[in-house]
């Protein structure tokens, strides 16, 4: 088992999704805190210019990975390990919504949605947990207020709630291994997931602070979930 790093700035934070949005809030937010990171989408283009802007090669790394592939995923964690030689926390945030209604919307959007939102983060968990046992770690997960209460017409809903489950089974399966696992509940963020931008709404970084909260408590603190709403 490896042993706590000394110097906060060994950390070693992994985050799907994290070329725009909550992700990349998360990993400006992870950054300034002293973690190192680890950066993975599918977007090359936008990972490479987060990861210069955090600090380069020896604070972040940027790995091409779609989420829905088990490859990809592990060569994530194995490029992981060979930059940083260790895992202290990751985040399976990746995923995107669809138009309400089960009349509505292009069934194979609903196809990708399902394997991104689900598929996707239970590949997360299964790639990184080796590791996060190995540093008794953190696990967090983006589910959403729409993962606690169902929306009308809304599969997105219905791809949360498992994710919800997911968080909950995780927690169970990893007790008393010193691996903690946390639920992020973000409601409506004026984020790229939206194509009409919200006006009454909180912006990534409330829901990034809210990842550094968890993340910033002692080993013996289990943060389980985490709803963050605006006002009103």
């Amino acid at each position: 088992m490896s042993a706590q790093p000394s110097n906060a700035e060994d950390r070693v934070l992994l985050i799907t999704g994290a070329s725009s949005g909550i992700g990349a809030a998360s990993a400006r937010e992870a950054a300034g805190a002293g973690w190192r990171v680890v950066l993975a989408a599918r977007s090359e283009e936008r990972l490479a210019k987060l990861a210069e802007e955090l600090g380069g090669p020896e604070r972040a790394l940027a790995v091409t990975c779609d989420v829905t592939s088990w490859d990809d995923q592990q060569q994530m964690v194995a490029r992981a390990l060979d930059a940083f030689g260790r895992l202290d926390a990751a985040f399976a945030n990746a995923g995107f919504g669809g138009a309400r209604g089960f009349l509505e919307g292009d069934v194979e959007q609903w196809r990708e949605m399902v394997l991104t939102n689900v598929y996707g983060a239970a590949l997360t968990l299964r790639a990184t947990i080796p590791a996060l046992r190995d540093t008794r770690g953190h696990l967090l997960l983006t589910s959403s207020v729409a993962g606690r209460r169902v929306l009308p017409g809304s599969l997105y809903s219905v791809t949360k709630h498992a994710v919800t489950a997911m968080g909950e089974a995780a927690r169970q399966e990893l007790e008393g291994s010193g691996v903690r696992v946390t639920l992020i509940e973000p409601g409506m963020v004026d984020t790229p997931f939206f194509d009409n931008r919200p006006s009454n709404a909180l912006v990534d970084v409330d829901i990034a602070r809210a990842v550094l909260y968890a993340l910033s408590q002692p080993p013996h603190v289990d943060v389980s979930e985490l709803l963050i709403r605006p006002i009103g």
